[in-house]
C-alpha cells in the first residue's frame, strides 16, 4: 500500500492535465498518439511522455505523464497550446493545468439551453457563447436542446451567471408584454379596485441562486456548515449536475437575508478557490481487500488531518485540502 500511494505521489509530480481535447472525432488510440507527438515537441516546451491517460471519467480531458518533473514546468510556460495534425480537421485550443493543482482546474457541465428556444434561436445563441466565452469548450447541440461544455470553473460559472441574467430578461420581458396584453381592456377597472382595497406587503420572499464547485460545496458543508444553517425563515436546497452544483437560497421573510446567505457562501467559495487542492489515487489495478486497506488507513489518518476531506468513489479516491496538508496525508497514508 505504502510504494502504491508513493508511486502515485510520484507521478503527480510529472503529471498535467488537459482540458479541451476534441471529443468523438477520432479512436482515442488515434488521440493519445497525437496528445504524445505534441508533448513531446520541443517547440510546446516539452519532453519525453511516460504515459497518456485518455479517455478519463471527463469528456475532453486528459492525463499526461512526463519521464522527467522539469518539463511540467516548461510545459507549464508556454503561452498557448494549440493541438495541431494532420489528422484534425482544425487546430484545437488546449487548457494546461498542474494535476495536483487547483481542484476547480477542469469542469464538466451539461447546460440545458430549451429554455431559451422560444425566444431565441439555439444554434445563434451558441454561436454567441463561443466567442464570449473563448477559454471554454462546447459539445455539439443535442436534439433535446442540452450542451456539454467544458473549462475551467471560474469560466463556467461565470457563463452560468450569463446565462441566468438572460433567462432573467427574457422571463421579465416576457411578462411585461403578457401584462400589457391583457391589462390594457381591463386597466380602469383594476385601478378602481386597487384604489378601494388595502395593499399588503408581499408574501413571495426571496430567493437567490449561486453555483459552486462540487467539490468546495462538500468542503464547505463538512468544514463550514454554520453558512448553511441560518433559521428557519431561510431554506438551503442543492441540485449537483457533476462537477457543479447549484444552491437555491429562499428567505420567506425577505428583507434581503437570502442575500446576504449568498454573499457570505461566495465569499467563502472564493477563498477557498485561493488555497484548495486534490490529490486523486485511481483504484484501477488495486483489488477489494487493497481499496478496503485504503479506506481503514484514511479513517485512522482523519483525526491527524482534521481539515483534510476524504471522498471514496468506485474508480478512484480524492483528498481534498491545502497543499501542505494533502502532500503530508498522502505522505503518511
Amino acid at each position: 500500500l505504502f510504494v502504491q500511494a508513493s508511486g502515485e505521489a510520484d507521478k503527480s509530480a510529472r503529471r498535467i492535465v488537459v482540458t479541451g481535447v476534441p471529443h468523438g472525432l477520432l479512436h482515442h488510440d488515434v488521440m493519445t498518439d497525437i496528445l504524445i507527438i505534441h508533448f513531446q515537441k520541443s517547440r510546446n516546451n516539452g519532453g519525453d511522455v511516460e504515459e497518456v491517460k485518455y479517455p478519463t471519467e471527463k469528456k475532453g480531458v486528459a492525463y499526461v505523464t512526463f519521464e522527467d518533473p522539469a518539463v511540467v514546468e516548461s510545459v507549464l510556460k508556454k503561452d498557448q497550446h494549440r493541438l495541431e495534425d494532420q489528422r484534425l480537421s482544425r487546430s484545437y485550443p488546449l487548457t494546461v493545468t498542474r494535476y495536483c493543482g487547483n481542484v476547480f482546474s477542469s469542469v464538466t457541465s451539461l447546460l440545458n439551453m430549451s429554455v431559451f428556444k422560444d425566444h431565441l434561436v439555439l444554434e445563434e445563441l451558441i454561436q454567441e457563447l463561443q466567442k464570449k466565452s473563448t477559454d471554454l469548450s462546447f459539445g455539439p447541440l443535442q436534439p433535446n436542446g442540452t450542451i456539454s461544455v467544458q473549462g475551467s470553473f471560474p469560466a463556467i460559472q461565470s457563463l452560468r451567471d450569463f446565462l441566468f441574467l438572460k433567462a432573467k430578461s427574457l422571463s421579465e420581458k416576457e411578462q411585461r408584454e403578457d401584462q400589457e396584453s391583457h391589462q390594457r381592456p381591463q386597466r380602469r377597472l383594476q385601478q378602481h379596485r386597487l384604489s378601494r382595497e388595502p395593499k399588503h406587503p408581499s408574501q413571495d420572499g426571496e430567493k437567490q441562486v449561486v453555483v459552486l464547485d462540487t467539490d468546495t460545496y462538500h468542503y464547505m458543508k463538512c468544514f463550514f456548515p454554520k453558512i448553511f444553517q441560518i433559521n428557519a425563515d431561510v431554506v438551503i436546497s442543492d441540485t449537483t449536475d457533476g462537477d457543479v452544483t447549484t444552491v437555491c437560497i429562499e428567505s420567506r421573510s425577505g428583507a434581503g437575508q437570502a442575500l446576504r446567505v449568498r454573499e457570505n457562501i461566495e465569499s467563502q467559495s472564493v477563498k477557498l478557490h485561493q488555497v484548495l487542492r486534490k490529490e486523486r489515487i485511481y483504484f484501477e489495478k488495486c483489488t477489494r481487500e487493497e481499496k478496503n486497506r485504503y479506506t481503514a488507513v484514511c479513517k485512522s489518518l482523519r483525526s491527524l488531518h482534521p481539515s483534510v476531506l476524504t471522498s471514496f468513489h468506485a474508480t478512484h479516491l480524492d483528498i481534498i485540502g491545502t497543499s501542505s496538508e494533502i502532500f503530508k496525508f498522502t505522505k503518511e497514508m
